[in-house]
């Protein structure tokens, strides 16, 4: 599968921001998606992850209450509400995908090209 993130930009402190990652393939409701992020000077971490049926859903600490993972299978689209930014929201953001991984998955096969966010303080 291959992946295409996009919905990345600059935004103050408080706003919100919707990234979309667009899949290729016919099986995209058997991959478990899931969103992840590298800060400047960071290591990658994990940030949200779906199950392919969408019915289970997973958040990193840092985010939850804030963000929501959510996933269109006919659109073959993952996407990350982000509400509330704040200034350490920084980062570029990839989506991944993986065969039958469970939300709580950290490592997947697949990864997008990365949709840089800006949060301004």
């Amino acid at each position: 599968v291959q992946l295409q993130a996009s919905g990345g930009g600059l935004v103050q402190t408080g706003g919100s921001l919707r990234l979309s990652c667009a899949a290729s393939g016919r099986t995209f409701s058997t991959y478990g998606m899931g969103w992840f992020r590298q800060a400047p000077g960071k290591e990658r971490e994990f940030v949200a992850g779906i199950s392919g049926s969408a019915t289970s859903t997973y958040y990193a600490d840092s985010v939850k209450g804030r963000f929501t993972i959510s996933r269109d299978n006919a659109k073959n689209t993952v996407y990350l509400q982000m509400n509330s930014l704040k200034p350490e929201d920084t980062a570029v953001y990839y989506c991944a995908a993986k065969k039958w991984a469970l939300v709580t998955a950290k490592t997947y096969d697949n990864w997008g090209q990365g949709t840089k966010v800006t949060v301004s303080s």
